[in-house]
């Protein structure tokens, strides 16, 4: 596998064990007495564990658990490249999508929308019909050529693929939801009458993804055994197993293998709706630069487009933004061309990128490396940006129940003085837990903090992240109960959701 990175750690075993050495560089001593307490948990026995913790005015370290020591991000890697995003392009970036028309074709061009719904290509086709189009004699051309067409970072595993948080990367999407899972189509299953097949179905419509139903419904009262699975390489979706009669209809997302034809066939469909008719094909091409413009889409500003990516930890975003970032910079819509200028601007902030690898842009990719001295170094730089403001809404909230305020940390640390207080970013898989971010302490203290943990025994011990965050918040240790876990854990909360029906 080549690595796109412009700064590439060795991946050695370099981080110490727990226990083996007391916190370094830690002024505070009731600090590094407590902290020292929490990470004590034998769950951390034999894991690598990076905890860095900062006076945010000063930057000076409080307490240090070796946090030079190389670690998978998983999800912090999007603090990364959302400071790209917002130096690079802007808190003002937008995304448009256009239609046009040149030589009796009809032009549907992308580039990276990935909050693009199916009532939004129902709009754009409005205002073809307004335009006074009603029949299209050539061909319904989508253009995706703003991005290359490698569909998946390096790193993915082929596992994850099917699953609404590992999509297809395209200058042209489709999102089933206001989540923004693009590239993914909801696939709903009800009960029918027992012994005969289950009703299934897509949305949005679309004839470029099928469904095998295999399915039959159940006697009422049985358990629900229902599979829905889609290989990679295809854009059949099987259904498989049993549904009770009477039962409630059931639903999950699934990717799709081609979401350039997945969106212009959504296109073409409410072209239908509005009384345009395309005589031609649907294809992949390239809108002339001769094209005459009848009809655009501007997305959310990035400023509003951060708070579903970092709330939500949406990582088919990170992906469309280091392709678009990729574009600005070098001319290229890609992941060698975006990542590297990710990594550039990293270093513009102070960051030493020769402790950072990045392999993707959502932290998905389990050979991405970083250290949380340095995640609490992009913090503290960040401060000082004309962008913080936008960044800092953006980080899930602790305690907050609203999706799109709490996000990933919305059922976490309440009834704590954490609680509406801390800002930080997530990041969860198999073996891999990192919480970093800001938290105002007793006095109205500011204190930046990156906690990554690697290879501990058990699921996700996300109450020792809670504990870190919750004692810089009361400025006092306190007694904390064991929380028990929640979900996969072994996935962002976020991305769990309808995996299985």
């Amino acid at each position: 596998m080549i690595t796109r990175t412009a700064g590439v750690v060795a991946l050695i075993c370099a981080s110490a064990l727990v226990g083996a050495a007391p916190a370094l560089a830690a002024p505070d001593s009731d600090l590094a007495r407590d902290l020292d307490a929490v990470l004590r948990d034998a769950r951390l026995s034999g894991a690598a564990v990076d905890v860095v913790v900062r006076d945010a005015a000063s930057g000076r370290v409080l307490y240090d658990r070796h946090g030079d020591g190389p670690v998978m991000p998983a999800s912090n890697n999007k603090l990364n490249t959302a400071a790209a995003a917002f130096g690079l392009l802007g808190t003002g970036y937008r995304f448009r999508t256009t239609v046009s028309t040149a030589g009796g074709d009809l032009y549907l061009r992308g580039t990276g929308d990935t909050t693009m719904r199916a009532a939004d290509y129902d709009r754009l086709a409005g205002d073809v019909a307004d335009a006074g189009i009603t029949e299209v004699r050539g061909d319904l051309v989508a253009d995706d050529t703003w991005f290359d067409a490698d569909r998946v970072p390096d790193g993915w595993q082929s596992g994850d693929l099917q699953y609404a948080y590992a999509g297809r990367t395209s200058a042209l999407t489709v999102s089933p939801d206001a989540d923004f899972d693009a590239g993914s189509i909801r696939v709903s299953v009800a009960a029918t009458r027992r012994g005969e097949p289950v009703r299934a179905s897509l949305s949005p419509a679309t004839g470029t993804v099928r469904i095998d139903n295999r399915a039959t419904t159940g006697r009422a009262g049985s358990p629900s055994t229902l599979e829905v699975n889609r290989d990679n390489g295809s854009d059949t979706i099987v259904i498989t197993g049993s549904h009770p009669e009477g039962a409630p209809e059931s639903s999950v997302l699934r990717t799709v293998e081609r979401p350039t034809l997945y969106a212009a066939d959504v296109f073409r469909r409410a072209l239908r709706a509005h009384g345009v008719r395309v005589s031609g094909t649907t294809e992949r091409g390239r809108a002339p630069a001769n094209a005459t413009t009848i009809a655009t889409h501007t997305s959310m500003p990035l400023s509003r487009l951060a708070r579903p990516f970092l709330k939500l930890s949406n990582n088919v975003m990170a992906e469309a933004l280091v392709k678009a970032i990729g574009r600005k910079e070098r001319g290229r819509g890609t992941w060698t061309a975006g990542l590297p200028a990710v990594t550039g601007y990293l270093a513009r902030l102070g960051v030493d990128t020769s402790q950072v690898t990045m392999t993707d842009g959502s932290g998905l990719a389990r050979s991405n490396r970083t250290t949380a001295t340095q995640l609490s170094t992009l913090l503290r730089s960040a401060r000082r940006q004309p962008w913080f403001p936008a960044w800092y809404a953006a980080l899930p909230v602790a305690g907050r129940p609203d999706r799109l305020i709490g996000g990933t940390l919305a059922n976490r640390m309440r009834g704590t003085a954490a609680t509406g207080n801390v800002h930080a970013k997530t990041g969860t898989l198999t073996g891999v837990t990192a919480l970093s971010g800001y938290v105002t302490g007793p006095g109205g203290r500011g204190l930046i903090f990156s906690s990554v943990f690697n290879r501990y025994s058990g699921a996700a011990p996300k109450d020792i992240e809670d504990a870190i965050a919750v004692r810089l918040a009361e400025g006092h240790a306190t007694s904390r109960r064991r929380a028990a876990p929640s979900g996969t854990g072994d996935l962002e909360p976020t991305w769990a959701r309808g995996m299985r029906p």
